[in-house]
């Protein structure tokens, strides 16, 4: 009775084991199919070869190299005012770089380049064919200049003619243009002034000057001048103009007034590119700041469109 007993029970025994390892078995199998249906996270799978963008962060641009070095810049003070905008504006982006800003007149600032007294020379007009060859020419703007008279003349309004004879000094009275019996006082620049050169060429026809009256080394000289002398007449460009416009006014000519349309439209002629000459391509300290002065990001301020000079391209928009 006992070994029929014990074989009773081995044979339960196994027929649970048997079971078991079945049920484990249909598990394994149910789990494998799952897993090769959709592989877990945890499945070894190959690098992608997608050119999609990497999920990690993505580097900041690196920084522009700081400017160091001195710059002199020299020559026409009809620009100056916008240099020494540029001047100061830059060296506060680049506190190592030291810019200096002279005038002097046109011609200066090309003798003062082509010798080596300055890096830059700043001019109001072309230089001379014997410094052509060995200097960069850098426009940077157009300058419109005008005919200002003291506030007190009672004229508004010149021909290019009458403009022309009273610098020549064939018209001396301001009664013989419209205007009160009183004495015309001439105030000018120097030869080596690319202002005056510019007025010579536009309004004189290239003819000479009047030797009589007062002559001024710098623009603003000019302007304070005809400012302060009843029945005086010079010439400026714009930022001039505004700086003083409670002592002088600027004169139409040929009934056309300047104006970035006037000058557009060919009705203006009286305006000049202004030049930043270099002696051979510009380097280092010296190409930063003329890149600034004729980028965008400057000449776009508030504060320099107002000072009157316009786009260098604005013939060609």
């Amino acid at each position: 009775m006992s070994k029929f007993v014990w074989k009773k029970g081995l044979s339960l025994t196994l027929a649970a084991v048997l079971m078991v390892g079945g049920l484990a078995a249909c598990g394994k199998k149910e789990e494998d199919t799952k897993n090769a249906a959709s592989p877990s996270a945890s499945s070894s799978v190959k690098p992608s070869t997608s050119t999609a963008p990497s999920a990690s962060p993505s580097t900041s641009p690196s920084k522009a190299p700081e400017v160091t070095g001195k710059v002199t810049a020299s020559g026409s003070t009809a620009l100056q005012p916008l240099v020494q905008k540029a001047a100061g504006d830059f060296m506060a982006k680049n506190p190592k770089a030291d810019i200096q800003v002279t005038g002097g007149g046109s011609g200066k600032g090309v003798t003062d380049v082509a010798t080596g007294a300055s890096d830059i020379g700043n001019s109001d007009v072309e230089a001379d064919a014997q410094y052509k060859s060995q200097l960069v020419d850098h426009i940077v703007v157009l300058a419109p200049f005008a005919l200002i008279v003291n506030k007190g003349v009672g004229v508004d309004n010149l021909t290019k003619q009458q403009a022309a004879d009273i610098f020549m000094g064939k018209i001396t009275n301001w009664k013989d243009v419209g205007g009160k019996d009183a004495k015309i006082t001439v105030v000018h620049r120097p030869e080596s002034s690319g202002s005056r050169k510019l007025v010579k060429q536009i309004v004189l026809s290239n003819q000479e000057f009047t030797k009589d009256g007062v002559q001024q080394d710098t623009s603003k000289a000019v302007a304070e001048a005809v400012g302060s002398t009843d029945n005086s007449i010079g010439y400026v460009d714009v930022p001039y103009i505004k700086q003083y416009a409670d002592k002088i006014k600027a004169l139409k000519l040929d009934g056309t007034e300047y104006s970035s349309e006037n000058i557009k439209s060919g009705k203006y002629l009286l305006f000049g590119q202004e030049h930043m000459y270099t002696k051979g391509e510009a380097t280092g300290a010296t190409k930063a700041f003329l890149d600034y002065i004729m980028s965008a990001e400057f000449l776009n301020k508030p504060e320099v469109v107002d000072l009157g000079f316009l786009p260098a391209d604005l013939l060609k928009k």
